[in-house]
């Protein structure tokens, strides 16, 4: 370890001196917070399953009780870290702020900028290592794009990245990036149900589409409902 693993206080404070307005402040902590809380729900989820598969009989998960809202899933072959889970989540978004066309200040709208915003994780994980956050953590915000961002996809679509592999390295990381895709950041935010995201997922081609039923299999499905209605917004079913 070379860097710090950031308490709840710095992660707040390394969100404030990046954003522009507050505004921008309140989009995009917000998501990351309501993508740390799905990311925390799947990983406890995920535990649970894990604890109990020496009783469960062969056909398994559906056989635990849902936990924190989330029904389903796969026995996972580790137990996650809950805490590492929590502090990615609340960082994995920290680089959109540098891809903001128009950043709220003097009150104009918020507005990404829709052909540098796939640089979003990159330019997050490079701030997160500039301020001393370790590594392991800032990794979170490299790895999280689509359902795995890979070399040849960004050789392949011409992406503005240096071609090389943006995917989860752990289950921590692949739990935040899947939970990730329940919540967006558009104007106004909004959440998103598994079919939903199928079908955006979809546009990049079906082996991604695939790819996003695996990982819901596997993780199993959070009460994103509740959740919409908990943070009065829209949901797109």
């Amino acid at each position: 370890m070379t860097g710090t693993i950031p308490t709840l206080d710095r992660i707040d404070e390394l969100h404030r001196a990046i954003a522009p307005s507050e505004a921008a402040y309140d989009l995009i902590h917000t998501h990351c917070v309501i993508v740390a809380t799905i990311a925390c729900q799947l990983a406890r989820r995920q535990n649970a399953l894990f604890m109990r598969r020496c009783t469960l009989p062969a056909e398994g998960a559906a056989a635990v009780p849902a936990s924190g809202g989330v029904e389903g899933g796969q026995v996972p072959p580790r137990l996650l870290d809950e805490h590492l889970v929590l502090i990615g989540g609340l960082l994995h978004d920290i680089g959109t702020y540098r891809v903001l066309k128009h950043g709220g200040e003097d009150g104009e709208p918020l507005k990404f900028d829709g052909d540098r915003y796939i640089q979003h994780g990159l330019l997050g994980y490079e701030y997160l290592l500039e301020n001393g956050v370790d590594e392991s953590i800032a990794q979170f915000a490299r790895n999280h794009t689509g359902v795995g961002l890979t070399r040849e996809a960004v050789v392949e679509q011409g992406l503005p990245l240096p071609p090389d592999d943006y995917v989860p390295v752990n289950l921590e990381q692949e739990t935040v990036m899947v939970a990730d895709k329940y919540h967006s950041k558009s104007t106004p935010p909004k959440f998103l149900t598994v079919d939903a995201y199928m079908r955006k997922a979809a546009r990049f081609g079906e082996s991604n589409r695939r790819l996003w039923l695996e990982m819901v299999e596997r993780y199993g499905r959070p009460d994103i409902p509740a959740l919409a209605e908990q943070y009065h917004m829209r949901l797109v079913d």
